[in-house]
């Protein structure tokens, strides 16, 4: 005679197969994904572009660039008479042009409570900036007073197995306005000169920064070589000269 399972009974190994289940997808949950040491090497936010930005003082930073998360480059587009809110993945370069610089001097209140300011002795550099946008899609451009905050992260390298989001990124400044510390020049107020994006801009700041890297030799340093290299053939000139004097 066969014995009759209680439906109960059922109930309980369903549950008990459910549990384990559950508690095994928690645990893959928990665990970190395994490595892949031959995998692609993790590189940057999705909005991100490649290219590199370049500084008035000559150096250049190339990797991957972006903006603040949802952010857009707001310019005063002077033949609109508005302003205009672009993308960063709209943009094929901006460039920064000084439209006026002076040394200004530095004035303070002499007292919290007057107006009147007296001359602190000091001057520091100042400088009033324009921008263009270039289009990436017809390469149409717009010009105005830009504000914003550019970052740039260099690409990790595939060979090294570094995560690009562990790098520090570079923080640069697009100024409508900007001033120096006081007692500096109009040279030592640096600021972005240009903002290239693209593949083909990644690769021309790539070569552009390996150029800069090298070091160059100064014209005072050439001079003194070309007065050595002078001096040793003068030198083994007249070396046979005295030797055949001898030999007579």
């Amino acid at each position: 005679m066969t014995k009759a399972w209680h439906p109960q009974w059922w109930v309980c190994v369903a549950l008990a197969v459910w549990s384990g289940a559950a508690a095994g997808s928690r645990a893959a949950e928990d665990e970190p994904p395994a490595l892949n040491p031959f995998g692609p090497v993790k590189q940057d936010r999705d909005d991100a572009l490649p290219g590199y930005v370049e500084l008035s003082d000559g150096s250049i930073y190339a990797g991957s660039v972006y903006m603040t998360r949802d952010k857009r480059l707001k310019i005063w587009d002077a033949n609109l008479q508005r302003q205009r809110e672009i993308p960063l993945r709209a943009v094929r370069q901006i460039e920064c042009k000084v439209e006026k610089e002076w040394i200004e001097r530095e004035w303070r209140f002499k007292e919290l409570a007057l107006d009147e300011k007296m001359y602190t002795g000091r001057k520091y550099p100042a400088r009033l900036y324009v921008h263009t946008i270039t289009l990436r899609s017809d390469g149409r451009t717009i010009t105005g007073p830009l504000a914003e905050i550019i970052y740039v992260r260099p690409y990790a390298e595939a060979s090294a197995g570094l995560d690009a989001s562990q790098i520090e990124p570079k923080r640069f400044l697009l100024h409508k306005r900007d001033k120096g510390e006081p007692g500096t020049d109009l040279k030592s107020l640096v600021y972005v000169k240009l903002v290239k994006l693209g593949k083909e801009a990644y690769e021309e700041g790539k070569a552009k920064a390996e150029r800069s890297a090298k070091p160059k030799t100064s014209k005072s340093a050439k001079k003194k070589g070309v007065e050595k290299e002078a001096a040793v053939e003068e030198k083994d000139a007249e070396e046979p000269a005295q030797g055949s004097t001898r030999r007579k």
